[in-house]
């Protein structure tokens, strides 16, 4: 028997959730079982968690889209006996039972080995979200965004995308503007490394289709009208990552910075991206995160003050990375 949180679906198709124990025969029959040592809190869980949107497929089932632990058993010749792994994505805690439980089965091509210089605890310090945002810089660089081409901004900059990508970027050497809704943790972000910070105001509202050009390239994890704004205030030929749509899922833009100033929009797809490109951003990460940075960004919660902290992230009362220790 085992710990997990498992989410049930009641008649009004609300989900509701708690801890409950879980015999391994439940699991999946899948090629790798876990021990799970730490999950996260991701803004996806938490649209889960509180039913704001329709992101579980399935019921029952155990959240969470990503976790750290140690191999148990496997079937799949790759992975061994004690070794430490990390999961993202694949649709684990949508899909498929996730990391916010004591143990997991899932398929051996949906992990990667956890670099060494990681504990198990800074692996879900950075989680999907720190992973999330090494693949928003490496798109940066593969589409020519350098530190000397002018400053990159970081939307969403004190969630857990924003607060990873502005470390990053700043050990890079870029210069990074950081869009906040919350002006009482500019000291936080200053520390994390933005030298300028600016109100998210500024970008939520309809704007021109073009604007002055401020940006050599961007990180949005917000999008509607915020994403359309950068995209007009993007220098030519710069590029912007989106990854998140915390403001909307719409985009309402025009074409012109498009094909008048040749930006470029990357879109960041964290669930299904190649291993190749995984195994990239965790080795990335190990170059260019600094882990002392880490501590400045993260919060341990046990499994029973999950839901709760899902309501206080969705009502933007939290900030940074939100572990989840599934053993406390």
């Amino acid at each position: 028997m085992f710990n997990a949180l498992v989410l049930n679906k009641k008649d009004n198709n609300k989900a509701t959730g708690k801890v409950e124990e879980i015999n391994i025969s439940d699991l999946p029959e899948e090629e790798v079982l876990i021990k799970i040592h730490y999950s996260t809190l991701n803004y996806k869980d938490s649209l889960a968690l509180t039913s704001s949107s329709p992101i579980v497929k399935n019921f029952p089932m155990v959240p969470g889209i990503d976790f750290s632990g140690e191999v148990e058993e496997s079937s799949n010749s790759n992975f061994q006996i004690g070794e430490k792994v990390v999961l993202n994505g694949y649709g684990v805690g949508e899909k498929y039972w996730g990391g916010m439980a004591q143990k997991a089965r899932v398929n051996g091509s949906w992990l990667v080995k956890l670099p060494e210089k990681f504990s198990l605890k800074q692996a879900m310090a950075i989680g999907t979200a720190g992973y999330t945002a090494m693949l928003c810089v490496l798109a940066l660089e593969k589409n020519g965004v350098t530190p000397d081409k002018g400053e990159v901004l970081v939307t969403g900059a004190t969630g857990g995308v924003g607060s990873v990508a502005i470390t990053i970027l700043n050990k890079l050497g870029y210069q990074v503007c950081a869009s906040s809704g919350r002006v009482e943790h500019s000291e936080y972000l200053k520390a994390l490394g933005a030298q300028r910070i600016i109100d998210r105001s500024e970008l939520s509202e309809k704007g021109r289709p073009l604007g002055k050009e401020i940006w050599a390239g961007a990180v949005d994890s917000v999008g509607s009208f915020t994403l359309a704004n950068i995209c007009a205030s993007i220098k030519y030929g710069g590029t912007v990552a989106a990854c998140g749509l915390a403001q909307g899922f719409d985009l309402p833009a025009t074409v012109m910075p498009f094909i008048l100033r040749g930006v470029n929009l990357a879109g960041i797809d964290s669930v299904y991206c190649s291993l190749e490109d995984r195994i990239q951003a965790w080795q990335r990460l190990a170059v260019d995160l600094d882990i002392n940075q880490l501590e400045k960004m993260i919060s341990v919660i046990p499994l029973n003050k999950v839901i709760d902290s899902a309501n206080n992230m969705l009502a933007g009362k939290s900030y940074g990375r939100i572990i989840v220790d599934v053993n406390a």
